[in-house]
Formats: structure tokens, sequence, C-alpha cells
């Protein structure tokens, strides 16, 4: 079913500031959203997190970082009739943006598009049912960020209780069972990990000194190891971009750690059980869906290489493990075309005449469809995360990691394959076509597991199996 039957209208009206006293919100009745999960694509600082946005106080705000495409979603609790979105910005205003909302299952409707903002407190009158509402701005009024004094939904019903723990959550938890959400890292900041974590290679730290195995007699000199992790279950949920959202995403196909779902952290994956081969290996990884037509496919063979490629061999034995609740995001979800940002590549099993390409390729019968998916491996040395998911890690240049990221560590290569050939215009994404694809990863490999396969495997340059030995 549809999250909306009709549009009624909209209405913008222009004020100075907030609206109301100081500290209250006037608007008529309670919002839906007062006090509900809410997630953002990121944050100026810290006082300025997303639950500032549904507080029902009209003193405090989101602010996100100085870019465009930005987001805001609040989930509110369950599938509710709601009349109308009240958007009272703060100076920083979106010129263009559009308001979506959602009843689970990644199916979206757009209720609300403009590209002529003016700020001010808008109202957005509706007619239907959602759980799930959300704000995307695509252009700005300055070159700060945008910002929203209040995000607020309304509606017939009582506003639904948020969960003591996610109460106040913001986008990017901090990477502990224990600790209670904070605001998002903005650009520069430090994602902290919980205690116990690797520690962060000061920049004083002699690399080429670094501890290497031995070179076995007839090792194959590949720096390499492995975990094969099949699937595990699909779930519409993203606990990197939408954390404390369940059903806020598309829909995800998940491998390796079993209890992967919108709460999941660093506590409850270490917790959790494990579909991998090494059974050590606690880590989530997650692709949007395949679908044939309208039937989702699966991957039979799904492989995980921690590679030492991609820097000079002379390098190699800089390489620093992963660092315990890393997560990284490769790929573009939100490409519309192929183009650089779009770095999974399509082939077929045994059929390498075919070639590779960024969307679905056309595999002959009796091969399979088979997509790769390199991983940036180049750290900032300081941040578990970032707000765009992305701009802590980054991929070589010339064969070395660059300045902004110093620290080398094993580059993750996803290659699933699919049991699908064919005529290439039967297949999509949850996420829309072939070059949408993309992979999240959520490190959550024991530290001394992972430090003894880069001491033996990577720095060496030797090719090891599941188990981590030659």
């Amino acid at each position: 079913m549809s999250a909306f039957t009709a549009v009624v209208g909209a209405c913008l009206v222009n004020t100075a500031g907030p609206a109301g006293a100081a500290g209250t919100a006037t608007a008529a009745g309670v919002p839906l959203s007062q006090g509900r999960p809410v997630g953002a694509s990121s944050t100026e600082r810290g006082d300025l997190s997303a639950a500032a946005a549904v507080d029902g106080r009209t003193d405090t705000r989101w602010a996100s970082a100085f870019s465009d495409r930005q987001w805001l979603q609040v989930d509110l609790g369950a599938a509710k009739p709601i009349t109308r979105i009240v958007l009272d910005w703060e100076q920083a205003y979106a010129t263009a943006f559009t308001i979506r909302t959602s009843n689970g299952g990644g199916r979206w409707t757009t209720v609300h598009r403009t590209t002529a903002g003016t700020g001010g407190r808008q109202t957005v009158n509706v007619t239907g049912t959602a759980r799930y509402v959300r704000l995307d701005t695509t252009r700005r009024s300055s070159p700060y960020g945008v910002s929203l004094w209040e995000f607020q939904v309304y509606g017939t019903g009582s506003a639904t209780p948020a969960p003591s723990s996610t109460a106040k959550p913001t986008a990017t938890p901090a990477p502990s069972s224990t600790a209670k959400p904070t605001a998002k890292p903005t650009a520069g900041s430090t994602a902290k990990p919980s205690p116990g974590t690797t520690p962060k290679p000061s920049s004083s730290a002699s690399p080429s000194r670094l501890p290497t195995g031995p070179v076995p007699p007839g090792a194959v000199r590949v720096a390499e190891f492995v975990a094969e992790c099949p699937f595990t279950h699909r779930r519409p949920d993203d606990p990197i971009v939408f954390p404390g959202l369940p059903g806020g995403s598309h829909m995800h196909s998940f491998f390796g750690n079993t209890s992967t779902d919108a709460h999941s952290d660093l506590g409850s994956l270490r917790k959790g059980g494990t579909t991998c081969s090494p059974k050590t290996d606690l880590s989530s990884y997650w692709v949007p869906t395949l679908y044939d037509g309208d039937t989702p496919v699966e991957p039979t063979g799904t492989t995980f290489y921690y590679l030492g490629e991609g820097v000079r061999d002379e390098l190699m034995n800089r390489t620093r493990p992963l660092p315990l609740g890393l997560r990284i995001v490769a790929g573009n979800a939100r490409a519309t075309r192929p183009d650089e940002t779009s770095n999974a590549r399509w082939s077929c099993l045994h059929a390498g005449h075919v070639g590779s390409s960024k969307n679905f390729v056309n595999c002959p019968a009796g091969t399979m469809l088979e997509s790769y998916l390199d991983f940036p491996h180049c750290w900032n040395g300081k941040d578990l995360d970032s707000p765009d998911h992305k701009s802590h890690m980054a991929y070589p240049v010339a064969g070395a990691c660059p300045a902004s990221h110093p620290v080398i560590v094993p580059k993750l290569r996803q290659v699933l394959r699919y049991p699908v050939n064919g005529d290439p215009a039967r297949f999509r994404l949850a996420s829309g076509p072939g070059f949408t694809m993309h992979g999240d990863f959520f490190n959550a490999w024991p530290e001394e597991e992972m430090e003894r396969r880069v001491r033996d495997c990577i720095r060496p340059i030797v090719k090891c199996g599941a188990d981590g030995t030659p």
C-alpha cells in the first residue's frame, strides 16, 4: 500500500526566527514526532544534534555540516494518519528540498518538493499515513549548512513514546553497547571507540618497525586473508546510515553476523552469532538486495578478501590492523549514472569474454552474475566513522596513502556471485540500477585475530586461508 493517498497542498510563511516564545513550540497539539528517534546525515557540532529538531523546544536546533545533500528522518514508531508537517527553519535554510514518507519496507512516497524555498516557518498539509518522515535537502541558502529549530509532524492519535534506550538518538551511536547515543561526529571530529578498541597510531610512530611474520617455504607471495560469510537475512535496515531507525532504509541483504539490525552497535555484534568462516569474524557486511523482476535473489558465493593491494610492496609492512568498530561504506547508492563514485563492477563467472561494467551485464547460460567492490583502505587514523560514512577513509594515490589519510589498513574486497544470468533488463537493486551497488562494513573482528592476520599475511606478503595461516 502506498504511504500516501494524496497531497493536499503546502503553505509557506516566512518569519525572522523561531515561532512562539523562547523555548516553547506554539503549533496546536503535541507533534507525533516529538521525542521520537531521529537521524541525520551530519551535525555541525555536538550541541546541534538531530534530536534537537524534535524536542519541542525552539531554543535548540539541528544544524548540518557545511555541504549540500543533507537529510533528517524521524520514526513515529508506527504508521499513523498525519495531516501536516511543519519546518521551522533557522536562518540557514534549504532553497531546494524534498519531503518523503514511508510505512517501512524501503518504499517511499514524495509528498512535497520545491526548488524555491524561502525559509522561515513552512507548513506542508498532507493526507495519508506514515511511520517514517524524511527531509532531503539538495541546495543551501548560504555557505553554511542547513538548520531547523523544529521538524514537526502532526496527525491524529497520540504520540508513540520512544524507547528509553533511544529517547534522544542521533545519526551515529557510539560504538559501545553501553554508551548513550551521541551526536554524529562532524568533519574533523573523532568518533571515540569503547574501551579496549584499537589504539590510534600517533603521527610519531615508526611504521617501519611493526612486527612481521616469516615467509614459509613455498608460500604464495600475495598479501591476502579471507572470510567466507554466507547470506543471513534481509531487512530494510542500515545501522550505519540509519542507526536506530528500523525499516528506514531500502532492502538490504546481510552477511556474516546474524544479529544485525537497525539497532546494532559494536557491543551487540560482539555478542552475536556468525555464518562466517572463520567463526572468529563477527563483522557485519551488507549490500542492497538484488531483484530478478520482483523476486529477491541472494548470492550463493560470498567471499570477503582482505588484501595488501593498492600500495607499493615496500609500504606493505606498514599496514595496520583494521580498528575494532570501524565502519565503512563503499560505492554510491544515490548514483544517477555510472560515474567515478560507482566503485562496484559487474561481470560473469567463467565468462571473461563478456567483460566487466559498472552496470549489469548479460551473462551466458550456465554462468553466474558476479559483483566486485573494493573498499577504501587508507584511514585518517582518528575516526571510526564520519558524517558521510566515507570521509574518514580514502583510496591510495600513486601506490601510497595520501597525507590526509596516512594509515594503511587491509583492503576489503567484496565478491558476490548470484545464481542468475541472461537479459540484464530483468535485474535491479533495492537502491536502483546496477551502478548504485554499494557495500557497508562494520568491523567486529577480535583485535588479536585481526592483528595476527595482518602480521603473518599482509605485512610479509603471504597468501593465507580463512584460518589466517599460509
